[in-house]
């Protein structure tokens, strides 16, 4: 499921500013990324499955390694974890309201904090 006009989307920021606000926001960057692009992740263990709610990003300058890129976020995303094969982000999906409306809510306070130093 796509999150559509965020605002986020539109938003460049610092990766090492935007990974503090995403850590507070329990959106964790892990491993999930390389020279190029980046993921935030945040894992939902529902009843229903087990869910992320992804924010993923470029560099538009510099690199990810090295903690001075510039980061061009995308359209955030929810999907449903399948094991052993992957998370799917289908229309056909089901998605718990309430894990929805959680997300959109948490979308909307890191936009209002990536807002502060976005570039």
């Amino acid at each position: 499921m796509k999150f559509e006009n965020t605002g986020l989307e539109k938003m460049k920021a610092e990766i090492n500013r935007l990974d503090d606000v995403m850590i507070e926001y329990g959106l964790v960057r892990a491993e999930q990324w390389d020279y190029e692009r980046l993921t935030y992740d945040r894992k939902f263990e529902l009843k229903e499955g087990v869910f992320y709610l992804r924010v993923r990003g470029h560099a538009v300058e510099g690199v990810v390694d090295s903690n001075k890129a510039v980061i061009q976020l995308m359209t955030p995303l929810l999907g449903k974890h399948y094991y052993p094969h992957g998370v799917e982000y289908g229309e056909g999906e089901n998605f718990p309201t309430s894990l929805v409306n959680q997300c959109k809510k948490i979308l909307e306070e890191v936009k209002t904090e990536v807002e502060k130093f976005a570039l």
